[in-house]
């Protein structure tokens, strides 16, 4: 498990319909802060603001085919050739990460193959480095973007 530092993140927050909303930098609106959406952009500014990841590079929440049904992953970052690197898998922090969220990642893994899978409820973290599929490795660290 990684242990990362969220506490410096500071989230752009509004109170609108009687609800919390969140800023989202890479989608342009606000969103509802449910607590899976509150994982999620935790972990989008920290790759922005800690890790430098190019915002540019970061997608959140599009559709893809997952076999016969449409679903939608939370979080792909890509590389400098625009092609799929991390996979990313938010759940809500009382969510424990578990071989469900693990299968349920792989599914998408199989449309978006990406080098790095990163599973995470803000509390625990995981990430594998699966450029080898034959030997999968889960790291201690989550990977630094090399531009």
């Amino acid at each position: 498990m990684i242990k990362l530092d969220l506490s410096a993140i500071q989230l752009k927050l509004k109170q609108e319909g009687g609800k919390i909303v969140v800023f989202d930098n890479i989608r342009k609106k606000w969103l509802v802060l449910t607590p899976e959406e509150h994982v999620r952009q935790y972990f989008i500014q920290y790759f922005i603001d800690v890790l430098k990841y190019p915002a540019g590079m970061v997608s959140v929440e599009k559709q893809i085919k997952v076999g016969a049904l449409n679903k939608r992953f939370d979080i792909v970052v890509y590389n400098r050739e625009h092609k799929p690197w991390m996979l990313i898998e938010c759940k809500a922090p009382g969510t424990m990460i578990t071989e469900t969220a693990l299968h349920q990642l792989l599914n998408y893994q199989r449309t978006i193959q990406c080098n790095y899978w990163i599973l995470t409820n803000g509390h625990q973290t995981y990430c594998a480095n699966a450029s080898d599929i034959q030997n999968i490795k889960w790291e201690e660290s989550l990977p630094v973007y090399e531009f």
